[in-house]
C-alpha cells in the first residue's frame, strides 16, 4: 500500500496537472494540517482516493464547516463536508483496512484556535480510549496510524513554544503502539533535515510538503495490519 502524506505547504509536485501520473499508485491520502480545503479538494478530485485530514493552527477559520450538528448545517457547510475529504480531529476510523486516529492542533502559544496545553491533549486522547480498546478486542490491535499536526515532544520539534511537540503523543505511542505517526507543523528547508524517526514500534514521519509511505518498503505491509 502507498499513502500520500501532505501538510503545511502547497507542493507544486502535488498541485500539478501531472498529479495523476506522479501518484498513480497511491491508495490513501493523509493531510497533517495547515492546508486550505480547496487544495485537499483538488487532490481528492484528481486522485479519486480517500483523504483524511486534521486541522493545524492555520486555516482554522475553515473548522466551522465541520462543527455543529449536521442537520443544522448551512448549504455552504454541507458543500465542504461533502467534498470528499474526511475530518479526523479527535476521531478514529477504518480506511483501506487501516485503523487511523486523528489529533489536530498545536501547542498553546497564544489565544488562537485549535491550540492545546499538554494536559488538554491528554484529555483529547482520553476521548479515544474506549474506541481504541474496542479495536484491540475486535481487530487485535489498537490503531495503525496516528495522524497529528504537531509532532511528539523531542522528535522533530523545535524549542519555541509554538513548535514544541506534545508529551502526550509519546505516551500514546507507548500505550497503543501505532505503526506510524504522521505529523506536520515543522517545516523542512534542507535535504539534510530529518523527516523520519523510529520511536519504539512507531515510525514518526514529517509530512511537510509531501511524502509517500510505501508500507512494503518499510517492512509494514498492509497485510500485517
Amino acid at each position: 500500500m502507498k499513502i500520500l502524506c501532505v501538510s503545511d505547504q502547497i507542493d507544486p509536485l502535488v498541485y500539478s496537472a501531472a498529479i495523476k501520473e506522479r501518484f498513480a499508485g497511491v491508495d490513501l491520502v493523509l493531510c497533517a494540517g495547515d492546508l486550505p480545503l480547496d487544495y485537499l479538494d483538488f487532490i481528492v478530485s484528481s486522485l479519486n482516493k480517500p483523504l483524511l485530514f486534521v486541522f493545524g493552527n492555520h486555516h482554522v477559520e475553515e473548522m466551522r464547516y465541520f462543527q455543529g450538528t449536521p442537520n443544522l448545517c448551512s448549504d455552504e457547510d454541507e458543500t465542504f463536508r461533502s467534498s470528499g475529504a474526511t475530518h479526523m480531529g479527535s476521531k478514529i476510523t477504518i480506511e483501506e483496512g487501516l485503523i487511523i486516529a486523528g489529533l489536530g492542533g498545536s501547542m498553546r502559544h497564544n489565544r488562537g484556535k485549535n491550540q492545546f496545553t499538554n494536559f488538554e491533549m491528554y484529555c483529547e486522547i482520553a476521548k479515544l480510549i474506549p474506541r481504541l480498546l474496542w479495536n484491540r478486542a475486535v481487530h487485535g490491535r489498537y490503531v495503525d496510524i496516528l495522524l497529528t499536526h504537531a509532532p511528539p515532544e523531542g522528535i522533530h520539534d523545535k524549542e519555541d513554544k509554538c513548535h514544541q511537540g506534545f508529551k502526550a503523543f509519546l505516551w500514546f505511542m507507548r500505550a497503543f503502539k501505532p505503526r506510524y505517526l504522521v505529523h506536520g507543523h515543522i517545516h523542512l528547508y534542507d535535504l539534510s533535515d530529518i523527516r523520519t524517526t523510529r520511536c519504539g514500534q512507531t515510525l514518526v514521519i514529517n509530512a511537510y510538503g509531501h511524502h509517500v509511505i510505501d508500507t512494503e518498503s518499510t517492512g509494514m505491509d498492509a497485510a500485517a495490519f
